[in-house]
């Protein structure tokens, strides 16, 4: 799903960097420790817990931005949707390529400059995202 809603409109690199991205953070000891806790970390509103028993993210509040920008995050049937499990199943059956990103652990999209991007270490770009590791 990750690499669906980050990376549909990318070659097949950049939906492999997108995807490593989201396993080193896994190997990471900063974030959480399994993939699906990695991609659904973010802030979620106490009051939609209590009241109501669900996560909710609080927008702007997620390590993915797909995740709380308020839209359907279910994949529409499709080529891009296709593609992106055959790349996560690629990744997951064999670990293809795993050193293409470095080690990277964010990412941004090149029209885009966030604020954490001149903290943390450039790798280098791959379609249209920018590739980052801590030092």
């Amino acid at each position: 799903t990750n690499i669906y809603f980050e990376a549909r409109g990318e070659s097949y690199e950049g939906q492999k960097a997108v995807a490593f991205v989201t396993l080193n953070r896994v190997d990471s000891n900063k974030f959480p420790n399994d993939i699906c806790s990695v991609v659904y970390q973010a802030k979620h509103s106490e009051w939609w817990a209590e009241h109501k028993d669900r996560l909710v993210p609080i927008r702007n509040q997620c390590q993915f931005s797909w995740y709380c920008d308020g839209k359907a995050d279910k994949p529409i049937p499709g080529d891009a949707w296709v593609n992106a499990q055959t790349v996560a199943w690629n990744i997951m059956e064999d670990g293809m390529y795993r050193g293409l990103t470095e080690g990277a652990t964010h990412y941004h999209a090149d029209y885009v400059s966030p604020r954490w991007a001149s903290k943390i270490q450039l790798v280098g770009s791959i379609s249209t995202h920018i590739f980052y590791r801590w030092q």
